[in-house]
């Protein structure tokens, strides 16, 4: 039976409820994070300390910065401070693409780094390379795969994107190719960058991040928010917590998407939400029926853009898509589940993969990503070299908070480095409007951005004028 007429069949039979009853059903928690090896807990901070360097987050920002801080100087003295769990939060909730690029992509980053582009590409492959060896160094089972990562277009318009101005780009695929790679009727093209990207068990990779920093003699504390940042004395830091007073001569913040400790920081992020699917394993038929011999990561080349990748069971994550703003940027629980946007990714997953109807998802969740105006994250210093943070990875924190961990180090230590001589790195985001205007700017270019997308990628007078101030959202 043909693609089409599968596709025809598949929407028949679902009517019109958006694949309602393949999701409804699923638990509403991350998949990496239902897992049986999850380490225990360590325990809150219950009396007052003192420490060297202390890092507040415990994401893959707060774990990278804790480990790397030992590695360099195995005698400094490192405290983590945690408000729920290790890996708990965007960490623990993303796709599993670990990527090369630290500019959010090609196009986003030679558009605002034209001059150190080709250098910003290369120390993002050897972040990647680095994650790599790492992972395997240390044998952390964390189903790392470098199998690349594959962009399909799905409509016209995206074709062109993906080709580009020249002749076809290293790794393009015509629409009998890319259909050959992965079997849907949706694909007219597509681009396979072999090498800058990788698959990974998110959770898995942070506790094993978590183990290497106690294994090195960082001091680990969860359950413990901090609430609080200001000077002590002449030379020091002074954090808050319920469980008492951390004094530190250096703080590193890794709290990205929630409210920064350093108040001047918040204006430069906005939490955007994004949601996920995941199924249930696909049987020897099913993944036969889709091919996907190579287990290549997948996104789509639309504005608004799904992800979707095979976990090490053979099941598919799809997540992405829509990118929901909450009026007055708050971080809740009750965001996590949203019934609408599950129901059009499993409408759109049914429509990218019409032959497996039928198929159930098991787990369902959102999460909030720390968003900035340039798609990619920024670096600063607070109380006069004391503190120093990076924020605004947009979806992209998994494999460059690593990169982003070695500049906090560098601009903490008063080091001039490679990386701290970057524009990206010397340079701010735009910030975004308070509320309520940064709700209305945001929902207008949330609306124009799928406009675009239904009017062949042409992008209106908004998104120019945002375009010419360096001022965006993307999901």
């Amino acid at each position: 039976m043909s693609f089409a007429r599968n596709l025809l069949d598949s929407v028949r039979r679902r009517g019109v409820d958006g694949g309602r009853a393949a999701w409804t059903r699923a638990v509403p928690v991350s998949f990496w994070l239902d897992d049986p090896s999850a380490p225990a807990a360590l325990a809150p901070l219950t009396a007052p300390l003192r420490t060297e360097l202390a890092v507040v987050g415990g994401g893959f920002s707060g774990l990278w910065t804790a480990l790397l801080a030992k590695h360099r100087d195995p005698g400094v003295d490192v405290v983590l401070l945690e408000a729920e769990r290790v890996a708990w939060a965007a960490t623990g909730r993303n796709g599993g693409f670990c990527e090369a690029t630290l500019t959010h992509g090609e196009a986003n980053g030679r558009r605002r780094w034209p001059d150190e582009y080709e250098q910003l590409e290369r120390l993002g492959s050897e972040n990647l390379d680095a994650i790599e060896a790492f992972v395997t160094a240390s044998g952390i089972d964390c189903g790392w795969e470098r199998n690349g990562v594959l962009s399909v277009a799905t409509a016209p318009w995206q074709v062109e994107v993906l080709r580009g101005d020249g002749a076809a780009p290293e790794g393009w695929l015509d629409a009998d190719s890319v259909r050959a790679e992965v079997h849907s009727p949706t694909y007219l093209a597509g681009v396979w960058d072999r090498r800058g990207g990788a698959l990974v068990n998110p959770a898995r990779l942070a506790w094993g991040l978590r183990q290497a920093c106690l294994d090195a003699g960082v001091r680990i504390f969860e359950g413990t928010p901090v609430d609080g940042l200001e000077r002590a004395g002449r030379s020091g830091v002074a954090l808050s917590t319920a469980g008492g007073r951390v004094l530190a001569d250096r703080v590193a913040l890794g709290t990205n998407a929630f409210p920064s400790l350093v108040r001047r920081v918040r204006p430069l992020v906005v939490p955007v939400y994004d949601h996920v699917l995941v199924t249930e394993p696909l049987d020897a038929g099913q993944r036969n029926d889709i091919g996907w011999e190579h287990r290549q990561g997948l996104a789509d080349a639309g504005n608004q853009f799904h992800y979707y990748r095979l976990t090490a069971d053979d099941r598919i994550l799809w997540g992405g898509y829509d990118a929901v703003y909450h009026f007055g940027r708050a971080v809740r629980p009750e965001y996590d589940q949203r019934p609408a946007t599950f129901g059009r990714l499993a409408e759109h997953f049914f429509d990218t993969f019409p032959q497996l109807d039928g198929i159930r998802f098991t787990h369902r969740w959102g999460g909030a990503i720390d968003t900035c105006s340039r798609f990619c994250a920024f670096y600063g210093l607070a109380l006069g070299g004391r503190v120093a943070y990076a924020a605004g990875f947009t979806g992209n924190g998994v494999g460059s908070t690593r990169f982003g961990a070695q500049v906090v180090l560098d601009l903490l230590a008063g080091a001039r480095t490679e990386r701290t001589e970057l524009s990206m790195v010397r340079t701010k985001p735009v910030p975004f409007p308070p509320e309520p205007l940064g709700w209305a700017v945001i929902e207008a270019t949330r609306r124009s951005l799928a406009s675009a997308d239904r009017n062949g990628g042409r992008r209106n007078a908004w998104l120019r004028l945002l375009d010419r101030i360096g001022l965006g959202f993307d999901s």
